[in-house]
Parts: structure tokens; sequence; C-alpha cells
């Protein structure tokens, strides 16, 4: 499996289908490690107040995550 089908499936809900939710849980994962780089590199800082907001946004999508319910198909 190359990169794209994995980063793909990433962007996949538990019924298969592509999800808003994980992109923006992507999205702002992304956000978060590039927040970490620059402030390692060029030592700059993120302000705290967006920090733990983007960081409270994953965390929100992976609570919804885990009690969603796995929808059969009748």
């Amino acid at each position: 499996m190359n990169i794209l089908n994995y980063l793909k499936e990433l962007l996949k809900d538990k019924t298969n289908n592509y999800s808003l939710r994980e992109f923006v849980i992507a999205v702002c994962l992304v956000l978060v490690v590039i927040s970490w780089f620059a402030q390692i590199l060029f030592n700059s800082t993120t302000p705290e107040y967006m920090f733990y907001s983007i960081v409270s946004l994953i965390a929100a999508g992976c609570f919804g995550y885990s009690i969603e319910k796995h929808k059969s198909n009748e």
C-alpha cells in the first residue's frame, strides 16, 4: 500500500465513507506539528490559547469518534 492510499484510508469513518470530521482532525494535527517545528527551528511561539483550542478540537473529534455507533447495513 503506498502512502497516498494510506492517507485516503485515514480520512474514512467507520462506515468506510469520507468524513469531514477526520479531515478537520487531520488538518488540526498538521497545524500542531507545524507550530511545534516552528517553535523549535525558528524560535517563534504559538499563542497558548491557539494551541489549546486546536488541541481541544482534536480531542473533541477523537471523543466523538469513540462514542459513535457503527451503523449496520440493513
